[in-house]
């Protein structure tokens, strides 16, 4: 009787290669938000907006990096939510 042998090879994960990418994110992110806040100086709009996300922030208990990113994220969710309600029409 002959058998068939099947060898799948998965290269091995390393999850310090998802830390490094996390870690990257997370400097990429914080020096967007620190330019935005920078850049506020120039734009009163701006510079209300980011006030007010600080008190919010404040209020909350979390870092301002935290509230830039919850904000961020509920836009995406959202927007995201309208594009497939659009594409059911």
């Amino acid at each position: 009787m002959t058998s068939l042998s099947i060898l799948f090879e998965f290269p091995t994960y390393d999850h310090r290669l998802k830390v490094i990418i996390m870690l990257e994110s997370h400097v990429f992110f914080t020096k967007m938000v620190d330019e935005l806040v920078e850049f506020s100086q120039y734009d009163p709009e701006l510079a209300d907006g980011i006030k007010w996300l600080d008190d919010q922030a404040q209020k909350k208990g979390i870092s301002f990096y935290d509230m830039v990113f919850e904000v961020l994220y509920k836009h995406d969710v959202n927007s995201k939510a309208k594009e497939w309600l659009n594409s059911r029409n």
